[in-house]
């Protein structure tokens, strides 16, 4: 048993998204109390939820006198923050090495012998991101017994990892910043943008989308979400269409709990829906007509739950973007993800083995990023090259627009040159870095010398830059059609590559849908009992790259709803 200095001690540790702080009160022999008093953690995942690490950890620390704590499956890294900076107080208190490593070994209570368990339920919802709750609460407040069934040990999916951003066209917030927009040009826009490079739009399910892109966002407002403001993504694209969670703006992460918090708030607590974590979609179940009837789950503890639904089975178990093996066929398989770990694509499997329609899809949403710097999901419109050293692309675009150029060309990394003097703070600080030796980017004194620490040919990268220096030299774009204002110089006396990662986040295609969220079969017919919505069902709604911020909530939010409605028997909005 440690013996600690009577008092409150502050400790720290890193968590999801920066410095998190506790202050720690303890007795000379016990942990007595524990208040988060600092941190920049996502809502939802992290606070503000019955799950949540901040809700769940300090008791269980003070309760157990431990520090053997299991971490909240989904929200690993906030939650091991929790811990360390317990443990970096207690140190603070008088507790030793030994006394530290002694509480991380205190045996966690056992809990009871894990069972296989049987549920019948009207409606089971499968994965309690944006699209499951949309789906679980018009289920819900259609009267029916419903189950939500998550594989994380907190709600959110993606959604709450994202920067919160939501698609609207001609809403009362951008009447009042003086922005006009209309249904007609955002439906243009995605069409547009959709069918670039390919025919793979549905426009039914776009303009479904888009005519009630407005009334979501007053139904999420009637449930305690707000909106911030409008902002334009890229300043190229106008008008102004994407609408910040509160927090929000700009390239950020984790904005995105300011719609799932309330909506699993609206869900829990007033319609007293429930809600199963931990556990993992694994198989579809069909009677002898070849219905859906339910399904089969594996559970963290290693038991398994059936359950058998009544009316029907949703699945809006989200995205691919961590299985590796799927990921594979793009160009961008060396890549990293902001998705959460539970995005493998079990719901497209077990939909798959019943026979529903999977559209393989030539895209993923990718953007190439710099790790050191950030640049790249910004405004930055200096020398980008792929990476046999290639330029591809009006750089001064939608960075979706970029990384598309980037991956068609088969790269699997960009780089941008330069010497650091664009007007670009993340540039600049990219390039201090490289100077000073303390990143993994690369400096030389030469375009050559530049091109073989990047393992680049020499004579192509030297072609690349001489044709952009004579752009820069005319004033004008001529191979791509960047205004010349972003036709910035790069004259050295030092050169730097920022390597640009790519990063994946939405997946394309998956399930195939029809209006009413019904899946379809691989002869294009409904599969009775079985509706989908959101990334896992996301068929129709992309072309090649990824149009603007909000699309993909946007359509789970509504397209869930759409689910719910029609699993439940109520007509379609």
């Amino acid at each position: 048993m440690a013996n600690y200095i009577p008092g409150t001690y502050e400790g720290a540790a890193r968590g999801y998204r920066g410095k998190l702080v506790v202050n720690v009160t303890v007795t000379e022999d016990k942990i007595s109390d524990i208040q988060i008093v600092k941190h920049k953690e996502v809502r939802g995942l992290a606070w503000d939820l019955p799950t949540s690490p901040i809700e769940v950890i300090p008791p269980q620390i003070i309760e157990f006198q431990s520090l053997n704590i299991p971490l909240v499956n989904g929200a690993d890294l906030t939650s091991q923050a929790i811990l360390d900076a317990v443990a970096s107080a207690l140190k603070e208190a008088g507790a030793t090495d030994e006394d530290i490593e002694a509480l991380k070994n205190v045996p966690y209570p056992l809990t009871e012998e894990a069972k296989d368990e049987i549920l019948n339920v009207d409606i089971a919802v499968f994965g309690a991101g944006a699209g499951g709750l949309a789906a679980a609460i018009e289920a819900k407040e259609a009267g029916k017994n419903v189950v939500l069934i998550e594989k994380q040990g907190i709600t959110g999916g993606s959604t709450a990892r994202s920067g919160g951003k939501l698609l609207g066209c001609g809403t009362k917030w951008q009447k009042k910043q003086g922005i006009h927009d209309t249904v007609e040009d955002c439906y243009d826009y995605l069409m547009e943008v959709g069918n670039r490079r390919g025919d793979f739009m549905n426009p039914s399910k776009n303009r479904y989308l888009v005519d009630n892109l407005n009334d979501t966002l007053d139904w999420l407002c009637g449930m305690g979400y707000e909106v911030q403001d409008v902002e334009a993504i890229h300043v190229s694209l106008q008008p102004w269409r994407v609408h910040n969670s509160m927090g929000g703006g700009g390239q950020t992460n984790g904005q995105g709990g300011e719609i799932t918090t309330p909506m699993t708030h609206h869900y829990v607590d007033k319609l007293n829906g429930e809600i199963i974590y931990n556990t993992a979609l694994k198989e579809l179940l069909t009677d002898e007509t070849g219905r859906v009837v339910g399904a089969v789950c594996d559970k963290l503890d290693g038991s398994k739950l059936t359950v058998y639904a009544k009316d029907a089975v949703i699945i809006t178990t989200g995205g691919y973007a961590r299985n590796k093996e799927m990921c594979s066929r793009y160009p961008v398989a060396h890549y990293f993800s902001t998705a959460p770990k539970s995005n493998t694509g079990e719901g497209l499997v077990a939909a798959e083995n019943i026979g529903a329609k999977n559209l393989v899809h030539p895209g993923v949403q990718v953007v190439y990023t710099s790790l050191t710097c950030g640049i790249g999901i910004n405004d930055e419109s200096g020398l980008i090259v792929n990476e046999r050293g290639e330029r591809v692309v009006n750089e001064w675009s939608y960075q979706y627009h970029v990384s598309d150029a980037i991956a068609n060309s088969n790269s699997n990394c960009g780089w941008y040159i330069t010497s650091g003097n664009e007007p670009y703070g993340g540039v600049q600080y990219g390039f201090k870095q490289a100077l000073d030796g303390v990143s993994r980017d690369k400096v030389a004194d030469s375009i050559e010398e530049l091109a073989e620490k990047i393992h680049i040919d020499p004579k192509t990268l030297r072609a690349t830059y001489d044709r952009y220096c004579e752009l820069v030299e005319k004033g004008e774009d001529e191979d791509f059609g960047k205004p010349a204002k972003f036709l910035h110089p790069i004259e050295g006396p030092k050169f730097a590559a920022l390597r640009l990662h790519p990063c994946v986040t939405v997946t394309f295609g998956g399930l195939e849908t029809d209006l009413s969220s019904r899946v379809l079969d691989n002869n294009g017919d409904p599969i009775p009992g079985l509706f989908a919505a959101g990334e896992v069902a996301g068929t129709g709604m992309y072309g090649t790259e990824y149009p603007t911020c909000g699309t993909s909530i946007g359509g789970a939010l509504f397209y869930g709803r759409i689910a719910g409605r029609m699993a439940s028997g109520k007509s379609m909005l």
